[in-house]
């Protein structure tokens, strides 16, 4: 089964359907997956099929790699639009990440100050003190929250450690709007053959309500681009997002569309 595993700690440039030309800075093991969720459309595969041996790379290793490949792109190209942490798995998992967040700060500023940094996450981690003061300070602040539904995210985001949405949209409320919601919309079912279908008015309208709590700068709305784990799963239509994407618009957020 085709599923995608990053090497690391860098990789890239790719072009990102959401943010252009993207340097990826992957701060997980480089055979394998470490996260907090165990999403079923993960394009890195099931948590199990990808158990690391290797070890997470050091905050040293970080900042030397990243250094070398911003070199060469200042003396090569291509000029990136962002700097962003993804990967493997769940990038705020990693101990030293909000140091690592400082290091990439001043190397962004030393290279290509126009650049943004982005933080792709799932949001377990920012009831985190440091985590959080480590992601006010990014230009990009992407979390996820593709429901409010507690059976859905059991089922599909499948968290592996306890998780409280309310909780974390508290959390989310925190950040004071510096905060770009992403959420995944999809169809299918999943490996029991229970629908996991999100794009329902009983999914969607408390998610609004959700939004309308948190204030944030954006919201991404995506659907399923790759191969994923679990075969019976599909992509959202463009006309549904596209319907869900103007809901959001008419309460006053801005909203991006990736079909």
């Amino acid at each position: 089964m085709a599923t995608v595993i990053y090497p690391s700690p860098i990789f890239g440039p790719i072009h990102s359907r959401r943010l252009g030309v993207s340097l990826g800075i992957n701060l997980l093991p480089a055979d394998g997956k470490v996260c907090s969720f165990d999403c079923i459309y993960c394009e890195c595969g099931l948590n199990a099929w990808h158990r690391p041996h290797l070890k997470m790379p050091t905050r040293e290793e970080v900042h030397n790699a990243l250094e070398e490949r911003l070199q060469q792109m200042k003396a090569q190209g291509p000029k990136p639009d962002v700097l962003t942490f993804a990967g493997n798995g769940e990038p705020t998992l990693h101990p030293s990440f909000p140091e690592i967040i400082e290091d990439t700060i001043k190397l962004r500023n030393s290279y290509f100050p126009e650049a943004r940094i982005s933080v792709l996450s799932n949001a377990t981690q920012i009831l985190r003190p440091t985590v959080h003061q480590a992601l006010m300070r990014v230009d990009n602040n992407i979390l996820k929250l593709d429901t409010v539904d507690a059976q859905f995210i059991r089922a599909v985001d499948r968290p592996n450690a306890a998780y409280d949405v309310h909780a974390i949209i508290e959390g989310l409320k925190a950040f004071d709007g510096h905060v770009i919601i992403q959420t995944m919309f999809l169809s299918g079912t999943d490996s029991d053959g229970h629908d996991v279908t999100n794009t329902a008015d009983h999914f969607v309208r408390p998610w609004l309500d959700a939004l309308q709590e948190i204030r944030p700068e954006r919201v991404m709305i995506y659907t399923i681009d790759r191969e994923t784990p679990i075969r019976t799963l599909f992509k959202a239509s463009p006309e549904v997002l596209d319907a869900i994407a103007e809901r959001v618009r008419q309460l006053g957020f801005d909203c991006s569309v990736a079909y």
